[in-house]
């Protein structure tokens, strides 16, 4: 089955059980997930080592398209943590031809990330359920990750990559790593929990040399025009 709209856009499609249809927050573009602290902070900011203003991040195409790239997975509810503890108040109905779980969470046992830096004897990995079933394009994966620069999130989702455009007919849950053990709080329904970026599969090979003469001149052309014009990428080279 070839997704694919009339305008020939690629299309991903996310399905879920009648009895949730218009109750589950849906994914969305991660243009639209853009965070409020990025939206308020400034586009420059003074050096004091420079001692005149410089272009943050915000004015970083690279940081911002990795930002906007993909879909964003919402938190189905929310999440209160206090005292060690996980809650929550999820009124969905149960499944009806379909069993889903109603928790937002569940945990990975600490034994299954043995040998790896997560690993921790006492604490568990959580894991986020997503309850959108997700069919890809034939020949495209799906790299699910962590929200992207996202640092002030309390947790860091693992990252995996899924054929989706053949496994596309069970759930995808999210693990993750909660490693803000001094948050307190809700972390409110909508939170995006996951990025999931589509990637095509392709053999990839690799090709290394030393610059030829022409390989230099383009180089030194290049980072001469970077210096006169400080927004060149922005403007020559994003697509």
């Amino acid at each position: 089955m070839s997704l694919q709209n009339n305008n020939n856009k690629l299309t991903l499609r996310f399905r879920c059980p009648k009895e949730l249809e218009g109750l589950l927050p849906p994914p969305v573009p991660a243009s639209q997930g853009v965070p409020d602290w990025l939206k308020a902070m400034p586009t420059t900011a003074f050096s004091a080592l420079n001692q005149q203003d410089e272009q943050t991040i915000k004015r970083c195409p690279p940081f911002v398209d990795a930002m906007t790239c993909g879909f964003l997975i919402p938190l189905i509810c929310d999440l209160r943590v206090e005292d060690g503890e996980i809650i929550w108040d999820n009124d969905i109905p149960p499944g009806g031809e379909t069993e889903f779980p109603r928790s937002p969470i569940s945990f990975h046992d600490p034994g299954q990330v043995t040998g790896t830096p997560l690993f921790e004897a006492d604490r568990f990995v959580i894991k986020f359920h997503n309850l959108w079933t997700i069919e890809a394009p034939d020949g495209y994966a799906l790299f699910f990750t962590h929200p992207v620069n996202r640092f002030d999130l309390p947790f860091t989702t693992l990252s995996g990559l899924v054929d989706c455009d053949r496994y596309k007919d069970a759930w995808i849950h999210f693990p993750a790593h909660w490693h803000d053990t001094n948050f307190r709080g809700v972390l409110a329904r909508g939170t995006p929990i996951v990025q999931c970026i589509p990637v095509k599969r392709e053999d990839w090979t690799t090709q290394t040399s030393s610059f030829t003469t022409e390989d230099t001149q383009q180089v030194q052309a290049l980072r001469a025009e970077l210096r006169r014009e400080p927004g060149l990428y922005r403007r020559k080279f994003r697509a």
